[in-house]
């Protein structure tokens, strides 16, 4: 059995662990918690337990198509719930400090597991993959205080694997980029503002309009820097005088192209690596 098959049985077998009563995912609508709560939805309806998935509508990640995510919910036959919140605001985060993450995710899994509490279900399970736990991520910290489970990454699910999976049950997020927390864009220590975060999102949105898959923009105070895979370079280039006025019309002074190309985590280098997460 290869290795893919081999945590795919895993993985399944821990859901099938997992569902032996009303569970709840936290849903963010990518190709991660898409996965987890296709397949809990599919375990739960052999066993008649209720799956609930919430939807965090944060302001430190991209405006998410709330009627989408909920649609989906629905089809995969989860009962769908939207919670608001306000990070930067209530967690402590509007100086973008080293520990972000943990605050972030203290935070919003807090107010889950209240719901959960309110619900009676004493599982709550989320997208984190084998990857994950290699990069800086003190947000597992949190999940780990608070008794969040991580089906894929207990499974040794790695990114590939999951898109893989996600293919397998044609779930169309498995074909989508990542989109994660737009703090992530700025180094640590400057401060955030909903204004920043919204140019960035913009600017993104803009360049993946262009055809583009991974697209990342860093921000260094007036400057932008681009993200892309490195196999988009020469495209990224020939597209460069419409995506200066673009993002000069966001206020940037200065636009590059990062020719290391796109790498998840590029703020994170001077920041010493956990050997191990779990």
């Amino acid at each position: 059995m290869d290795a893919f098959n081999r945590n795919k049985k895993n993985f399944l077998a821990l859901m099938d662990r997992y569902i032996d009563r009303d569970v709840m995912v936290a849903f963010s609508g990518g190709v991660d918690s898409s996965l987890v709560l296709k397949v809990a939805c599919e375990q739960a309806l052999g066993k008649n337990h209720r799956v609930y998935a919430v939807t965090v509508h944060t302001m430190l990640h991209p405006v998410n198509e709330i009627a989408t995510t909920a649609k989906a919910a629905k089809e995969m036959g989860a009962v769908h719930t939207v919670v608001e919140i306000d990070e930067l605001q209530h967690a402590g985060v509007m100086t973008n400090p080293l520990n972000r993450c943990y605050l972030c995710k203290k935070y919003l899994f807090t107010r889950l597991v209240a719901m959960a509490g309110e619900l009676r279900v004493e599982t709550i399970m989320d997208g984190t993959n084998s990857d994950d736990l290699q990069d800086y991520r003190p947000g597992l910290q949190a999940l780990r205080e608070l008794n969040i489970r991580s089906p894929l990454a207990e499974a040794a699910m790695s990114k590939t694997d999951v898109r893989k999976m996600a293919a397998e049950y044609d779930l169309s997020a498995s074909t989508s980029p990542s989109s994660p927390c737009l703090a992530t864009r700025f180094p640590y220590g400057t401060p955030l503002s909903y204004e920043k975060m919204r140019n960035v999102e913009k600017g993104e949105i803009y360049i993946r309009s262009l055809g583009f898959f991974n697209v990342r923009l860093r921000v260094h105070g007036d400057v932008a820097r681009l993200e892309v895979d490195s196999s988009d370079m020469e495209r990224i280039v020939a597209c460069r005088e419409d995506i200066v006025s673009f993002l000069k019309n966001l206020g940037y002074l200065y636009v590059t192209v990062d020719l290391e190309g796109f790498r998840s985590g590029s703020m994170d280098y001077k920041i010493e690596k956990p050997k191990k997460i779990r």
